[in-house]
């Protein structure tokens, strides 16, 4: 069976229609249905159930279009390295980047890459990692670095550890808070930014101000661009929670102060690089994983 029909059988597994199938793959519909008569007829295995509402996979569809997925896969992987081999190519590159990377060693990886190789394109997509994860899924990503903490343990993911970037709350210049040493638990009247958190940090957060397990972080504002967040707080009395790294020159000015907590254990992202497994790196790409893990570790 040829990977064009392998194709046309995944499509209809995943629209679950033909119509839509069909037009996802440039076909007509009566061409598109010959395709799928032909491959069952070819297997003597019905894979799919033609309901009224929607099409639905077989127990034998299940089966096949999961090895089917992982074959088609393969094949791009193989022509994109062979084309990256013939053509002697460096690569393009396309990243995504949680917000806290996004603002602390991402920036310095595109100055380099522009000085370095003025002839690559890049693509930065900065989000939370399940959008992330999602678009590396759809092959529209070499890789993406965030926190993984939270990244699924799934076997089609290689997730390499980069390091720790350290943690703490931060306010402005003359915050009502910076008078005293203070428990976590006197900031949640002043309402937290942050990006999204792990679910392990919220938790911990939640015992450190005093909180039930269910019950709602003070968080006034949730976002994942990480200098709205600054902008926030150095207008108002809001509280920080945000990698040092990418407050320093903030604190160094004296713009920004971190907050004499106490009881407050050692807070950190803990930085990964999440890619395909079985999908190779260009050159390209490896180059801005080792950089990045130099800038982690410095």
């Amino acid at each position: 069976m040829d990977l064009k029909r392998l194709q046309h059988l995944v499509a209809l597994a995943d629209e679950r229609n033909f119509s839509r199938a069909a037009e996802r793959v440039h076909l007509s519909q009566p061409a598109f249905s010959r395709s799928v008569q032909a491959a069952e007829s070819e297997l003597g295995l019905q894979l799919f159930d033609r309901g009224n509402l929607e099409v639905t996979c077989t127990s034998a569809g299940h089966f096949f279009i999961e090895r089917a997925r992982e074959l088609l896969f393969n094949s791009r992987c193989l022509e994109r390295d062979v084309r990256l081999y013939r053509d002697q190519l460096m690569g393009d590159l396309a990243i995504g980047v949680g917000p806290f990377p996004a603002a602390t060693i991402v920036p310095a990886l595109m100055i380099d890459l522009r000085a370095r190789y003025p002839g690559i394109n890049s693509r930065v997509e900065v989000n939370n990692w399940q959008y992330l994860l999602e678009h590396l899924r759809a092959e529209e990503l070499d890789f993406f670095v965030a926190d993984t903490r939270d990244v699924p343990k799934d076997a089609s993911l290689s997730v390499t550890q980069l390091g720790q970037q350290q943690g703490h709350f931060y306010v402005r210049a003359g915050h009502p808070l910076r008078k005293k040493m203070l428990t976590p638990a006197e900031m949640a009247p002043y309402g937290l930014a942050s990006v999204r958190l792990p679910e392990s940090i919220k938790q911990l957060f939640r015992q450190l101000m005093g909180l039930k397990a269910n019950d709602r972080l003070p968080l006034a504002l949730e976002c994942d661009d990480v200098h709205l967040l600054k902008q926030v707080t150095l207008a108002s009395d809001t509280v920080l929670a945000c990698s040092a790294k990418a407050v320093e020159a903030d604190v160094a000015s004296g713009l920004l102060r971190e907050l004499p907590l106490v009881g407050l254990p050692p807070l950190h992202t803990q930085l990964g690089v999440v890619s395909l497994k079985g999908r190779s790196h260009s050159p390209i790409a490896s180059f801005a994983i080792d950089f990045m893990r130099e800038q982690t570790d410095a």
